[in-house]
């Protein structure tokens, strides 16, 4: 007897204008299972999925869903047929409470609330194993929360298909073990889990298969227990990929910015970083660890001049340049270029193209009326040359464009820039295996260009890889500042909780520059 598929696609394909997102692809999903979509940036893999929930219809092909073979014309067919998706991107209202979300898309809600919507959403989320307060507004969560509201959501109008499109890139270590309880939970209650990840430690901790696309085609799907991390990197990639990661030595340079005595104030008026000692050195790259929410955010955008700092000191050649705008940072001499986690919010602007995006951090040079796009153009194209972005042409706005290519075009712009301080917020969030690589010996080429580098990660492997050292906060504190070849993962961890504290072995020590017991720091002449 042939087996029963809670959801079968023969013969996929979708094209915009003439890029081929999805040929022929063919995929299966069992009852009661979690299988693993793989693929590189723009390889099709969200097109896909969004062909199932409804967003974009195929142009030729066949789904099947328990057998049967359906039309999905809209999100809600795809609702109807028990397919839900959470999106990479949240679609919450973030003044509304986490009950209302889910309610207002509930058939026939009525015009009134009722009452006992709190209680229904709690049942609801308890039964899986989750932990949220139905009352509590979006705006005041954290990603995490808003992750486990969007997973409540569509299982509360009853997906017994659910579709994860990178639900991890923006969770801790802890959150990712809770995730994948509760996915496991789902699966034993007989629900068909479809997740997109990048992650490959991931994928062989969740998955019981894994499905992998390339360049918008079908290879093949294999048993998780029968493959491992090198052979699915080379099916996604078609060709050996070397797994290590860089570190090259530089000889030490004296600091291009401290942050002294550094305290910072998030949106809400609370303390995000307190009394912070640190310092970039040219040629370096320093890695920041810590929990989601202990303050790098807020960090980031203080050094890049876009968040004020409420008390401390920020010192580039014996200048203080705290309160100056980015502008005036510039003007000092020191040019920086920053990368924040939020791409399409704060990186880029997702209608405009490409080329106007790289028009952006150029345009107030121009004299006269009009910028010279011609320079965009010719930047742009040897970003999307260099860094191998899928997209159509220079002119796609880059809201079209998959998160990593996204990803690559911020970067692409800001390494343009020429900056000697790169300021950057995980900056492989959403990227595939090939594309993380091509941005750590990107970082690791500007590093040995003398640039000093502020990496901001949650890949605890690769910092301990690919950085000089690595700083942890906990709670907006620093807990230590260690040398990665010298650390391990279970060291960090222990410092990111707040159980070590190691701000009194601070090892490295800035040359020529005032001595401060904090760091035992040499005086102006003596080696460091």
């Amino acid at each position: 007897m042939a087996q029963q598929y809670a959801i079968e696609l023969k013969g996929i394909t979708k094209t915009f204008g003439s890029v081929v997102a999805n040929k022929n692809v063919e995929l299966n999903v069992k009852p009661g299972e979690i299988l693993a979509l793989l693929g590189e940036n723009g390889s099709g893999k969200t097109t896909l999925m969004n062909m199932l929930s409804g967003i974009y219809k195929p142009d030729s092909g066949q789904i099947f869903v328990d057998g049967k073979q359906v039309s999905i014309d809209s999100p809600e067919d795809a609702k109807k047929l028990g397919i839900g998706m959470v999106h990479q991107h949240f679609k919450l209202v973030d003044v509304f409470s986490a009950a209302d979300n889910i309610w207002m898309g509930k058939e026939k809600a009525g015009l009134t609330l009722k009452k006992d919507r709190y209680a229904q959403i709690e049942a609801m989320a308890k039964k899986f194993g989750f932990e949220i307060d139905p009352r509590k507004k979006v705006y005041n969560m954290s990603v995490s929360e808003k992750q486990t509201l969007e997973i409540i959501k569509v299982l509360y109008y009853g997906a017994r298909i659910i579709i994860l499109d990178e639900p991890t890139a923006v969770l801790t270590v802890q959150e990712i073990d809770k995730l994948f309880r509760v996915l496991r939970r789902m699966k034993d209650e007989g629900h068909s889990i479809i997740i997109i990840t990048h992650k490959l430690n991931e994928v062989m901790d969740i998955s019981d298969r894994v499905a992998i696309l390339r360049k918008g085609e079908y290879i093949t799907t294999v048993d998780t227990a029968d493959t491992n991390e090198q052979a699915l990197t080379e099916w996604m990639v078609g060709h050996k990929v070397d797994l290590n990661i860089d570190r090259p030595t530089m000889d030490k340079t004296r600091p291009l910015l401290e942050l002294r005595d550094v305290s910072i104030r998030n949106d809400e008026g609370a303390v995000a970083i307190s009394d912070v000692n640190f310092y970039i050195r040219g040629g370096e790259i320093l890695g920041v660890a810590g929990i989601a929410g202990c303050g790098q955010k807020e960090l980031c955008e203080a050094i890049a001049g876009l968040r004020p700092i409420e008390k401390g000191q920020m010192i580039h050649k014996g200048d203080n340049i705290v309160g100056l705008s980015p502008r005036a940072i510039l003007e000092k001499g020191i040019s920086m270029s920053f990368i924040p986690e939020d791409r399409l919010g704060m990186g880029l602007a997702p209608s405009m193209s490409i080329t106007d995006n790289m028009i952006l951090k150029k345009y107030a040079e121009t004299r006269g009326p009009f910028v010279n796009r011609k320079i965009g153009r010719t930047d742009a194209e040897e970003v999307i040359r260099d860094l191998e972005v899928v997209t159509p042409s220079a002119d796609t706005p880059v809201r079209r464009l998959s998160g990593g290519n996204v990803q690559k075009v911020l970067l692409g712009r800001e390494i343009k820039a020429g900056p000697n301080v790169i300021i950057t917020a995980y900056p492989v969030r959403g990227l595939d295996i090939n594309s993380s690589y091509t941005i750590y010996n990107i970082l690791n080429e500007q590093k040995l260009s003398g640039v000093g580098v502020l990496f901001v990660g949650e890949d605890l492997d690769v910092m301990i890889a690919l950085c000089d050292k690595i700083m942890v906060l906990c709670h907006g504190k620093v807990m230590g500042v260690v040398h990665a070849h010298k650390t391990t993962k279970e060291e960090l961890g222990l410092m990111m909780t707040g159980a070590l504290d190691l701000t009194n072995k601070y090892e490295d020590k800035p040359a020529g520059i005032a001595r401060d017991t904090r760091f035992g720091e040499q005086n102006e002449g003596e080696e460091a």
